[in-house]
């Protein structure tokens, strides 16, 4: 059985310790200098973290090859010091059947560069129209916990509400995309003083915020787990804040570029800046940044959505949505939260891996950094600072929005049970 010493490295930010690998475990953490076995390695100032998992990847294969396999996102997720990833279910075939969802699962296996978790559609074909077979899917070997229609609203309440019951028999939960199609049809970004200046079709707040507020009051009458993705205004964050204070079983997540990044952007016409749910306003931007530093949004998850380059170089109203996320999703955290004070490392570790694995149900990740856990470890250097090259990222597509941008801090080592998937910040 494989032994190694992770030395001095610093615990959540904490003081400096000795991490001892014993095979797939930790074995033993104790002060740096007092652990000794077969390797030494050392980690000295750097941030260990509990594995990384992302709720919110897309990674397009079945029938997007041309953007991303599971191949290439597993290798960018573990590069950005994640362990685990929830794939979404809109490929091609869209994975709506125990089939599909075992067929993602099996292709993160044989990757093998994190777990990769499928999320399994709501409804058919993502059409809105009938159920798919959850029962069936969170039976399969992929064991979905997950379930969403994610690119498209589950806008009938009559099937929300179906869904929300169905999911409480495996204690799962519905992850909705919170988008009232009729309030953004035509719409290209958010909806305020840019979008009239630019003469683009608006994208309000309240076609998320009304779905939202329905959709919490639904799992509060059915007494079922909701989930809400990218959440991106402030109005969204007083709704999930006061479905909180009621005790509802209500959880949120936001992306990276709802952190750091504004509506506008837009103005430069790039398609790399257009993503659903649009860019929003710096208001938006603080009240999001509050909502995750209190704990009103659970997790950070990516949205990483690759597309091929043609999908993105052209005009705005023909470019897809999406934005690229896995690799640069801790360092937008470190920017827009640690190095503002608004966060600690505990916090990054408790909204990156131990919530998102929680709300996932996820056995085996966002556990404590302590003897007896599963080796699953991000080993981070938060004085570090590099410039995001598109080329350089391990996806097959290129539309990262921070491109010639410097962000702080680079995973330097990823251990998945107690394997390097990464070392020196390159695949191990």
């Amino acid at each position: 059985m494989s032994e190694r010493v992770y030395r001095g490295a610093r615990p959540l930010g904490g003081e400096p310790a000795d991490l001892l690998v014993r095979g797939e475990v930790l074995a033993e953490v104790g002060p740096a200098g007092t652990l000794s076995g077969a390797e030494v390695v050392d980690v000295d100032g750097l941030v260990a973290l509990p594995g990384l998992v992302d709720l919110h990847t897309h990674l397009r294969e079945p029938g997007r090859e041309d953007a991303e396999t599971v191949e290439s996102g597993t290798a960018a997720a573990a590069l950005g010091g994640y362990t685990a990833v929830h794939a979404m279910a809109n490929t091609d075939p869209v994975a709506d059947t125990a089939g599909v969802v075992e067929q993602v699962w099996r292709l993160g296996r044989e990757a093998g560069h994190c777990d990769v978790a499928p999320v399994g559609a709501v409804t058919v074909g993502l059409a809105g129209e009938r159920l798919a077979e959850l029962g069936a899917m969170a039976d399969s070997r992929a064991r979905v916990r997950v379930f969403s229609d994610d690119g498209r609203c589950v806008s009938d309440a009559v099937l929300m509400r179906r869904a929300l019951e169905y999911v409480r028999a495996f204690d799962g939960v519905v992850a909705q995309h919170a988008q009232e199609p009729r309030l953004t049809e035509g719409a290209q970004m958010n909806e305020g003083a840019v979008s009239g200046a630019l003469g683009l079709p608006g994208w309000p707040a309240v076609a998320e915020e009304a779905v939202i507020a329905r959709d919490v009051l639904l799992a509060a009458h059915v007494g079922s787990r909701l989930h809400v993705c990218h959440l991106s205004t402030a109005g969204s964050v007083e709704i999930v804040r006061w479905a909180k204070s009621k005790g509802w079983d209500v959880t949120a997540e936001v992306t990276p570029h709802h952190l750091l990044l504004t509506d506008e952007l837009a103005a430069t016409y790039d398609p790399t800046y257009k993503v659903n749910p649009p860019l929003r306003t710096a208001e938006d931007v603080r009240a999001l940044r509050e909502a995750v530093a209190d704990g009103t949004v659970d997790c950070v998850a990516t949205d990483h959505a690759p597309h091929p380059v043609e999908d993105k170089d052209c005009e705005w109203a023909a470019g897809a949505m999406g934005m690229l996320g896995l690799e640069t999703a801790l360092s937008v955290v470190q920017e827009a939260l640690v190095d503002t004070g608004l966060l600690d490392w505990a916090g990054v570790a408790d909204r990156m891996s131990v919530r998102p694995a929680r709300i996932g149900r996820l056995e085996g990740h966002g556990a404590p950094l302590a003897a007896g856990s599963p080796a699953n470890v991000a080993f981070v250097d938060p004085a570090a600072r590099w410039t995001v090259v598109p080329g350089e990222l391990a996806s097959r597509s290129r539309n990262t929005p921070y491109a010639g941008r410097t962000l702080p801090g680079r995973v330097v080592t990823t251990l998945l049970r107690g394997r390097p998937t990464v070392e020196h910040g390159k695949l191990a």
